[in-house]
This record gives C-alpha cells, structure tokens and sequence, in this order.
C-alpha cells in the first residue's frame, strides 16, 4: 500500500511539474506579442504607432477565440490519419493527452497568434484596420490550423506507420519541433503574398524603381521588442517539449535552451558582419532581424541538433537574411517594412531544411543518409504552398471585394487618426 500510495504520489507531481512547465512556456510566448509589437512599431513611422500596437492585440484576441472554438479541433480533433481533424466547436472532450486540456489548448494558442502576428509587419502603415481583422480571423480560423494538424496534431507528414505515406516515400517523418515550417515559414510566405497584394507603401520606390529607404522611428523600441522576443523563444522551443519531470526531459530542456541561444547570437553576428562588410558600416537594424533570424532558423531542429549545429544554422541563417531583404525591396519591389518575409519566410524555410542536413540522428551531412533530408524538403514545400495558396485566396478575395487598402490621404497623414480617432504620442 505504500509503495503503491508514493508511485501515485510521484506521478501526479510529475504531471504536475509538467503542466507549471507548460503553462509558464505559454507565459514566455504569450509575452513574445508584445515584443512583436514594439519590434514593428519600431520599424515604422510614429503616425502609424497606434494601429501597429492595436493590431497585436486584435490577433491575440480573436486568434484565443476561433482557436478555442473551432482551430483547436481542427488541429488536434482526430486520430492523425485525415488531411484535417475535426471541429468541435469549443467541445474540449476529445482531447485524450496526459497533461490538462484546457493548459495545453493555452500553449497552442499562443503559437497561432504568433503565427497571426507576423503578417501585421509586412502589411503595416497602409492597411484598413477592419480587413486587418478580416484576414487574422482566417488564419486563425482556417489557415494555421490545418497545416498545423499535418505535422503536430497527428496528420500525414508526421505518420510513422510504417505504410504511410511519408514512411513509404522517405523512410522519414517530417519533423518541426517549434515551428519553424508551422509557425515562422507560414507566417512569412503569408506577409509575402499579403505585401505583393497590398503594394509599397507611398514613396517607397521612384519613378525608376529604385528603392527609397523609410526609416523607422524608435530603434529603442525595436531593440527592447527583439529582447523581449529572444527571452519569449525560451518558452517557444524549450516549452515544446512539454514536460520537465524526469531526468530525459531535464536534459532535453537544457539542449533546447542551448542551441536556441547559440543559433540567435551567431544569427546576430553575422548579420553585424555582413551589412559591416557590405555597405560599410554594421547595421544595427539589420543586426536585430539577424538575432530574430537565427532564432527562427533553430526552431525547427533545436532538439536534433548539436550546438556546433546550432551555430550554424545561425550563421546561415544571419548572412542570408542580409541578401534576401535586399532582393526582396531591390529586386522584386516587394516592400515589407520590418523584414517579416525574410525573417521569418526565407529563414523559417532555411532552418527546416538544415536540420534535414544537420540533425544528429538522420542528418544527411551527419551520416544519417538522405531520407530524412527528403522528407524536410516536402515538408516545407506542402506547408508553404498551402500557405501562398490560401494567402492568395485570402488576400486578393478581400482587395477584390471590399479592398484592403487605405486611401492615399489616410496613408499620408497616417493610420493613427483616420482609423482609430486617436494617436500614440502627443
């Protein structure tokens, strides 16, 4: 009777310990929102302070409701063999996991708001407030919430049966541990799409289309935003492993936690090298997307990789983001203000990709064939088309129908005023 009496006794403290665990990670994530929030109000013009700041609000708030009421179910409502789960529509009951539903719908959450999050970035300073709440409705609704099933609510990418079909293809699962592909990649192949629909904001480019530069007005406040956002992704990785009972799970928190660091300060430093190497001086802004950079690029593998790995990524990571914001602005005139398609886009996709290449157990360049590269690949490639898709259903169906720019007098004189009655500074 005792032995039975303290084996029940250390099972419910190790539930316990896990579900803290859990609920402080949503914490750390929960916070991320407002580091996105002072990172693009930073990036952009005070006139605009205002609608920025609301914006993150509108995505936490409506992303918490349709996620409880129907993208819960849909990513998480089946036994993992369908294309989707199924609505329950704020029904909770088929939720069969060990630790408690309604903590562990919290922690998803704050992941699909982030999700939503990212869009605002690329959009801001010419977009109707109204269809801003439009789209973050379908994303949270709809468009997360699905690819999401795929690969963390038990669908086909990530079926290890041995007939399934990523099985049967690649010897391999695909594998995103933090969201890397789920969260970051999405986000930003969805900021892609939106910023090509919605077009540069006034003066952006001449009549030759060379790209003017729009300062942002408060590095202070991008700086303070990309610290809050570092100390939030110790939450994001770490906490996706979901418990902290027993020595495995100490140890694999303690890698997560390691590799996430290494991955955003090597990220950093490139970038400072690179834009120092490349226009002259070390670009503090650049330099902050590089430490977000790294940090999205980790996301994926942080679990599989070495933290020699971890650099590396960050490395890559960091000096790609310099070339591919400059490609996207100079290039292909695509204006995203704070950088969120390559962030988080180009280096969501990057990070994907090399832990297929990098991962201790099954990397390609680590002995482990090329299976699992293969699958990493297909991964990112279905998650991101099912984002462009949609994105390009989404956006140009509301420019189509009600528009989803502001009028050139609104955008001029700025957001602040014309769309909410009031400003942020006075």
């Amino acid at each position: 009777m005792t032995s039975l009496f303290l084996a029940i006794t250390t099972d419910d403290l190790a539930t316990s310990l896990d579900t803290v665990w859990m609920l402080l990670a949503a914490m750390l994530v929960f916070f991320m929102q407002p580091g996105f929030a002072l990172c693009e109000a930073g990036f952009t013009r005070s006139k605009n302070t205002a609608n920025i700041l609301f914006k993150n609000f509108v995505d936490f708030m409506v992303g918490s409701l349709l996620f409880w009421f129907v993208g819960f179910g849909l990513m998480f409502g089946s036994d993992g063999e369908g294309f989707v789960g199924m609505p329950n529509f704020g029904d909770l009951s088929f939720y069969k996991g060990a630790l408690p539903v309604e903590g562990f719908l919290i922690f998803e959450t704050v992941f699909c708001a982030t999700s939503a999050t990212i869009v605002s970035g690329a959009m801001a300073e010419r977009t109707k407030f109204s269809m801003y709440v439009v789209y973050s409705f379908f994303i949270s609704l709809l468009i997360y919430p699905i690819e999401g099933h795929w690969t963390w609510g038990g669908g086909w990418l990530c079926n290890g049966s041995e007939d399934s079909f990523m099985m049967t293809t690649f010897g391999a699962t695909f594998h995103d541990f933090a969201g890397s592909a789920v969260v970051h990649s999405v986000g930003g192949v969805l900021a892609f799409v939106g910023a090509v629909c919605l077009g540069a904001r006034l003066g952006k480019y001449d009549r030759n289309g060379k790209s003017r530069a729009i300062p942002g007005h408060n590095l202070m406040a991008a700086a303070l935003g990309v610290f809050i956002l570092w100390f939030g992704w110790f939450g994001f990785n770490p906490g996706s492993q979901l418990a902290a009972s027993g020595e495995a799970n100490r140890v694999a928190i303690s890698h997560v936690f390691l590799t996430t660091n290494l991955a955003a300060v090597a990220g950093g430093l490139a970038t400072m090298f690179t834009s120092w190497l490349k226009y002259g001086k070390p670009s503090f802004s650049l330099t902050l997307n590089g430490i977000l950079a790294g940090l999205v690029g980790i996301t994926a593998g942080c679990d599989m990789v070495a933290p020699w790995a971890a650099v590396v990524i960050g490395l890559v990571c960091g000096v790609v983001l310099v070339y591919s914001i400059e490609f996207i602005d100079a290039k292909l005139h695509v204006d995203d203000p704070v950088g969120a398609s390559s962030v988080h886009g180009v280096c969501g996709i990057l990070g994907t990709l090399l832990t297929g290449l990098l991962a201790i157990d099954g990397g390609a360049l680590t002995g482990g064939g090329w299976g699992f590269f293969g699958a990493q690949c297909f991964g990112i490639l279905v998650i991101d088309l099912w984002a462009a898709a949609t994105g390009i259903v989404l956006f140009w169906g509301i420019k189509w129908v009600k528009g989803l720019r502001v009028d050139k007098r609104i955008e001029e004189e700025g957001l602040d005023i014309y769309e909410h009655g009031e400003s942020c500074y006075n």
